[in-house]
């Protein structure tokens, strides 16, 4: 990757409904440059996708929580198991296999924090697999978007 390349992600992290031509434009290149990079990153798997991005508030689930859970058996199999199901679950935002204490925290969206408990006790604390759980209820949220290389942060 390039200063071509990171101003290419930069600007459809921003923006990714542009056209190519804006972006050629914004960018400084013609439009089968950034035509021709942004496919390059598509294939070589830097662009994953586009997507909708989508306030949880907006469409009534105003509450946010973690949900950390520390399973067993403690195998990969049955973390990964848990995952894929947590994943399914229409609260679920997103899903992270970690190390420490806990082996998968639920990052999730709810309605209330009535439908939190609900949700908590009867659909993830009953489960014999999982030992302990415990939920942290969000009180602010920001998503990062805009992902850059490392190397193109300033050094503190």
């Amino acid at each position: 990757m390039d200063a071509v390349d990171g101003a290419i992600l930069r600007r459809l992290q921003q923006d990714g409904r542009q056209t190519n031509r804006e972006l050629a434009a914004a960018v400084g290149v013609a439009p089968s440059t950034a035509l021709e990079r942004t496919r390059a990153l598509r294939a070589g798997g830097v662009i994953t996708g586009f997507h909708a991005a989508v306030d949880p508030a907006a469409l009534g689930r105003g509450v946010q929580a973690l949900i950390a859970i520390r399973v067993r058996p403690q195998s990969e199999e049955a973390i990964l198991s848990v995952r894929d199901r947590l994943a399914a679950m229409p609260e679920t935002l997103s899903v992270f296999v970690v190390t420490g204490n806990d082996d998968v925290m639920v990052h999730v969206a709810v309605p209330s924090t009535r439908y939190l408990r609900d949700f908590v006790l009867d659909r993830i604390a009953r489960r014999k697999e999982f030992v302990d759980v415990r939920t942290t209820v969000l009180l602010d949220h920001v998503e990062v978007r805009e992902q850059v290389e490392l190397s193109d942060v300033a050094k503190p």
